[in-house]
């Protein structure tokens, strides 16, 4: 008859002691307590078994204890913020419509010239601000160049077309009439602009009357007396006193009637860009040229045209570059005004 094994547990219960006890101080460590700071006491064990629950029961570093690595780029300098970029600045312009025109009619034949403009000027922070005025002066079909009264009619002497001026030549004595009027309706027009104008743009009549503008608000220009010219004195504060930066003249012409020789004696010292087509039969190139002897700082641009406003990129630049240096400072020509 086999004698039955004994076989005893102690070892069995002190490992399971033993494996509790980690498990314990490991949650301790991740909990954040210490467990060397346990009110508990660790079970008492004999011999070799001591010593292994010793090695066991050794406490594991604490997480404050351990370093905690840093950002990479915690020491590194902080990059300065970017500088605001700077205010947009509008440049208002004056655009002044030939004769038999108006001003929507010489927006829509220049609206090519205007998004060129904003688009180029653009990088530089200007932003153009095109003014269309229309002149006082209704114009009757009778008085529309090549019109013609058919046999049996009229004709329109009422003036009921959209064809206006910013005066009427006189025939005899080669005057201008209703001057005062057209000169008037550019002060209405500029008081009307917050700030005032920098310059003016004119097409034939309209260029003509540009560089009259330009003259006339100079500082420093003297101005005959009379009431025929209290415009001038009116115009001048519509603007707060300031000149024109620039004129841009396109197949324009100097005034010829003697009461105006104020405007060109001394010379227009307001810079002015002369465009002047070489195919122009409606103003001759000498009354173009005229107008740009009289002018201290003439640009002249020769296009390849007619009697019209080119506005293909090509002839537009120039204008930009124009406008561009007429606004940028401008030392030389601050310290002679």
């Amino acid at each position: 008859m086999l004698n039955p094994i004994r076989v005893s547990t102690k070892p069995l219960l002190h490992a399971q002691r033993v494996f509790a006890t980690s498990i314990k101080s490991f949650t301790a460590v991740m909990m954040g307590d210490n467990p060397a700071q346990q009110s508990a006491p660790a079970p008492a064990l004999n011999g070799s078994d001591s010593a292994s629950a010793s090695a066991s029961t050794t406490p594991l570093p604490t997480p404050s204890s351990t370093p905690k690595p840093g950002p990479q780029n915690q020491n590194r300098p902080q990059r300065p913020p970017k500088p605001a970029p700077p205010p947009k600045k509008e440049v208002k312009i004056l655009m002044l419509h030939g004769y038999t025109q108006s001003g929507p009619l010489f927006r829509a034949k220049t609206r090519a010239l205007e998004k060129l403009m904003a688009k180029a000027l653009a990088p530089l922070n200007l932003v153009p601000a095109l003014i269309y005025p229309t002149a006082p002066n209704r114009l009757s079909a009778r008085d529309i160049p090549g019109f013609e009264v058919k046999d049996g009619e009229e004709g329109d002497e009422e003036g009921e077309i959209d064809s206006w001026a910013w005066w009427r030549r006189d025939e005899a004595s080669g005057e201008y009439r209703f001057l005062e009027e057209g000169m008037e309706r550019l002060v209405e027009t500029i008081r009307d602009v917050e700030g005032g104008v920098d310059g003016v743009v004119g097409f034939s009549q309209g260029g003509s009357v540009a560089a009259v503008l330009a003259s006339a608000m100079e500082e420093g220009r003297t101005v005959p007396e009379g009431e025929k010219w209290e415009w001038v004195r009116r115009v001048r504060e519509a603007n707060g006193g300031r000149a024109l930066k620039f004129a841009v003249v396109y197949s324009g012409f100097w005034a010829v009637p003697q009461e105006m020789g104020w405007v060109y004696e001394p010379k227009v010292r307001t810079p002015t860009l002369h465009y002047l087509g070489s195919l122009d039969t409606v103003v001759e190139e000498g009354r173009s040229r005229g107008l740009v002897e009289r002018c201290e700082e003439p640009v002249v641009v020769v296009h390849p045209g007619g009697h019209y406003v080119p506005v293909s990129k090509e002839w537009v630049m120039p204008l930009v570059g124009f406008v561009r240096k007429a606004e940028a400072p401008c030392h030389t020509r601050c310290a002679r005004d």
